[in-house]
């Protein structure tokens, strides 16, 4: 692999006007070549203010936290070679990207994932139920496939190449927890490295700031583990 491989950063975002600019800037100046910021049709200057910052901002009005990210792939210019995934919201702590990309930039992972229950987590950075979700997440890939993950973070990266060799499908919440037991099934090498957390720097959660939203996406999460093991295992059988 090139020293230093393109990097894409792929930022779903929705009403994030307070943070977007920061988060791109502190992308651009941490590792990440390019900014693809797609934006679920904010009824504020959210775009406007992700293009000043230096993002390609790309529109996709349909619901779904996976469907915005296969719109941001789709998106990627050909060089790529690394994608990263980031939150718009500012929680994230950008200074962690080189964590991310130097293992795969050294050729000895293909995947590394984030982790905010690990490192530095400020107050109120993390609900009780994303803590919990993680943890569980973590157990049933530990029991499923032998993976160590501790957290479900957004925060993370990959080689493009073994992302496409996923075949993602999921278009809501489980897409994170889908890449995870992707990964882990199909064998790929997975570091997991600590990132912690902030609070979200602005606007307003759309899963972990209101206990309905939050069990919504629980189930969704927990139905998607389900669903996908057993796809896995059909795959696997298919495959033998």
């Amino acid at each position: 692999m090139n020293a230093t491989p393109f990097v894409t950063a792929i930022v779903p975002c929705l009403d994030e006007v307070t943070a977007i600019a920061d988060v791109v800037a502190g992308l651009l100046a941490n590792g990440a070549d390019a900014v693809i910021v797609v934006d679920g049709g904010s009824r504020d200057a959210t775009a406007a203010r992700a293009n000043g910052a230096g993002a390609h901002v790309v529109v996709e009005p349909r619901r779904g936290y996976g469907r915005a990210i296969q719109t941001g792939i789709a998106a990627m210019a050909p060089e790529t070679r690394i994608v990263l995934f980031v939150d718009g919201d500012g929680s994230d702590r950008l200074d962690h990207v080189p964590d991310l990309l130097d293992p795969i930039r050294s050729g000895r992972a293909d995947f590394v994932h984030g982790s905010r229950v690990r490192g530095a987590r400020e107050p109120g950075a993390m609900s009780p139920q994303q803590i919990v979700a993680g943890h569980l997440a973590g157990w049933l890939l530990r029991l499923a496939y032998g993976a160590r993950f501790t957290d479900m973070s957004p925060f993370r990266a990959i080689r493009r190449d073994a992302l496409s060799s996923l075949g993602m499908r999921d278009e809501t919440y489980g897409w994170n927890l889908e890449m995870l037991m992707r990964s882990a099934a199909a064998g790929l090498r997975c570091e997991e490295v600590a990132v912690g957390q902030r609070p979200r720097q602005g606007g307003a959660s759309k899963v972990s700031g209101d206990w309905r939203v939050g069990l919504r996406a629980a189930w969704i999460i927990a139905t998607t583990f389900l669903r996908l093991a057993r796809g896995l295992a059909r795959e696997g059988r298919s495959a033998g």
